[in-house]
């Protein structure tokens, strides 16, 4: 998109599922350059970390802490970023999609082990849900993915409708 703006991209299924509309509104560059860059660089954090666990290592209770914020704020970026594509611009972008479903999964991995290892302090009487819950986060990020599907085909019905 750089050095062509008027390429084709292989994403560009139709008017509203389109990488290169995405790409190409303000909202693309938050921060005076390519969202994506920011994408590629959060996700190095939680591979890293994931393979040092592997690997056997140990974190310390402000390490989680502090990756916590962080996937807290992403996952908030990716909450904005849903909301602009859906209500804003009226587009979607697969790519987008994508990295919206992996943030989302790895924010109720981490929030809900976090809650049940005491990372973050929770209300007692919600411990033993935590405890429960925490190797289940699958369930709570297919519930957000599904009521983000359920907002877009409701946000987006009269853009469906010009398509079929």
């Amino acid at each position: 998109m750089l050095t062509n703006p008027g390429a084709a991209l292989s994403c560009d299924v139709n008017p509203f599922i389109s990488c290169a509309s995405v790409m190409k509104s303000a909202q693309a560059s938050m921060f005076g350059f390519p969202n994506p860059i920011i994408g590629l660089g959060a996700f190095v954090a939680p591979i890293a970390i994931g393979v040092a666990i592997l690997a056997g290592a140990k974190f310390a209770k402000w390490f989680w802490r502090l990756f916590m914020v962080g996937v807290t704020l992403g996952f908030i970026f990716v909450i904005y970023l849903f909301i602009t594509s859906t209500f804003v611009l009226g587009v979607l972008c697969p790519y987008c999609m994508l990295a919206w479903v992996a943030m989302i999964s790895i924010f109720w991995a981490t929030f809900l082990w976090s809650a049940a290892e005491g990372v973050i302090e929770v209300p007692t009487r919600t411990f033993g849900f935590f405890m429960r819950w925490s190797g289940s986060s699958w369930v709570f990020s297919l519930a957000t993915e599904v009521l983000a599907v359920v907002i877009i085909f409701f946000a987006l019905w009269e853009d469906w409708l010009t398509i079929f």
